[in-house]
C-alpha cells in the first residue's frame, strides 16, 4: 500500500490562534499494514515528499526489503507537510505562509497518526527540516516515540539557519526567477567548497563559457522551478526559521529528563545548514542530563547533503536501532 492517501483534520487551531476548520493531510505508507508492525514516522526535507521509496523515492538507500529499515518488519508511513504541493492540487497551497511554523505541523502529523489508530511510533526519522518536525513531535508527546532520530538538523534554529531563510524569503518575493534563483543560492548551503572543488575543478564546458559549476547550479534551479511550486516553497523556507521557537535550554533539559525516547543525534561534520558543531552542544546539554542520547556524525566533504549521499555511512549509524525483532504496534481500541 504505498499510494497517495488522504486523512482529514478538522477545526484546528493555529499558533496564532487562526481556526482552520478543515485541513487534508496526505500521506504514504510503505512496508507493513497498520497495527501489524512497529511503526516507523519518516518526516520529508524542504523539496522532499512522501514518496520516500519506489520510483522517484529520494531514500531508496536505506528504507526497503532487506535495508536498514526493513519494510518487511516495519510499517513506514511518511505525511506531506501541508502545502508542499505533492497533491498536486493548487487548491491546498497555502499564501499566508507566515502563519504556519514546525509546532503546527508536529500536532497535524500527531492527529493524522491519532486517525490512523496510531498512538505510539518504534521511531520518528528525519533529515534537515524533517528532523527539526520530529524534534516537535517528540516535546508534544515526550513519552509517545522510543528512538528519535534528527538527522542534520537540531532542536532548534540557529542565528545562522535564520539568517539564511531571511535571504531566501527575499529572493522568494523578489526575483524575477524566484524558485530558480532561491535554488541556486541554496544549494551552495547545501553543499560545501570542498565537495564543489572536488566535483568541478573551475572546468568549463566544452565550447562554453560557462563554468561547470555555473551550469550546475542553473541545472539546479530550473530543475526544481519545473517541479516545485513558489507558494511551497516560501511555505517551506519559511518553516525552517520556526523549529524550537517555542523552546529554550531550559525546556529543552525539562523535556529530556521526562522522555522515554532514546535520542539518537546524527550530524554531518562539514554541514552549513545545521552545523556540526550545534549538534555538538545539543548532546552535551543533553547528556548532562540523561544518558539516552547518542551523538554520531557522518564524515563528508559534501555538506548538509550528506544525509542524502553518504547512504553506507547513515546505514551503519542506523543498523542497531532497526533491528530485525518482531514487535507489536500499539493502536488504538
Amino acid at each position: 500500500m504505498n499510494g497517495l492517501q488522504r486523512t482529514d483534520v478538522f477545526d484546528f487551531t493555529l499558533e496564532n490562534g487562526v481556526n482552520k476548520r478543515w485541513v487534508p493531510l496526505y500521506f504514504q505508507v510503505f512496508g507493513q499494514a497498520i497495527g501489524t508492525a512497529p511503526v516507523v514516522l519518516v518526516n520529508h526535507a524542504l523539496t522532499g515528499n512522501s514518496q520516500v521509496i519506489g520510483e522517484k523515492g529520494w531514500w531508496n538507500e536505506l528504507i526497503g526489503e532487506n535495508k536498514t529499515i526493513d519494510t518487511n518488519v516495519y510499517t513506514v508511513i511518511s505525511f506531506n507537510i501541508p502545502g508542499n504541493g505533492f497533491d498536486g492540487n493548487p487548491e491546498n497551497l497555502i499564501g499566508n505562509y507566515k502563519d504556519f511554523g514546525t509546532r503546527y505541523i508536529a500536532k497535524l502529523f500527531w492527529k493524522g497518526l491519532h486517525s490512523l489508530n496510531i498512538r505510539n511510533l518504534f521511531a520518528v526519522i528525519g533529515g534537515s527540516i524533517g528532523g527539526g518536525i520530529a524534534w516537535e513531535m517528540a516535546f508534544l508527546r515526550p513519552n509517545s516515540i522510543k528512538h528519535l532520530i534528527p538527522i542534520a538538523s537540531d532542536w532548534k534554529s540557529s542565528d545562522w539557519l535564520i539568517a539564511n531563510v531571511l535571504v531566501q524569503d527575499q529572493i522568494l518575493n523578489n526575483s524575477k526567477n524566484p524558485i530558480h534563483d532561491a535554488r541556486m543560492h541554496a544549494m551552495l548551503l547545501y553543499r560545501t567548497p570542498e565537495s564543489l572543488k572536488a566535483k568541478f575543478n573551475r572546468a568549463k564546458n566544452d565550447g562554453q563559457e560557462l563554468y561547470q559549476i555555473e551550469s550546475w547550479l542553473q541545472h539546479h534551479g530550473k530543475k526544481l522551478e519545473s517541479r516545485f511550486e513558489l507558494a511551497a516553497y516560501k511555505l517551506m523556507n519559511h518553516l525552517l526559521k520556526t523549529i524550537g521557537e517555542d523552546m529554550d535550554s531550559e525546556q529543552l533539559l525539562a523535556f529530556a529528563e521526562e522522555t522515554s525516547a532514546k535520542i539518537h543525534l546524527v550530524g554531518v561534520n562539514s554541514d552549513y545548514f545545521f552545523t556540526a558543531e550545534e549538534n555538538r552542544e545539543t548532546y552535551k546539554m543533553l547528556r548532562k542530563v540523561t544518558s539516552q542520547v547518542s551523538y554520531q556524525e557522518i564524515q563528508s566533504i559534501h555538506g548538509h547533503d550528506a544525509f542524502l549521499i553518504e547512504f553506507e555511512q547513515l546505514g551503519n549509524i542506523l543498523k542497531n536501532i532497526f533491528t530485525t525483532t518482531k514487535l507489536k504496534a500499539t493502536v488504538l481500541a
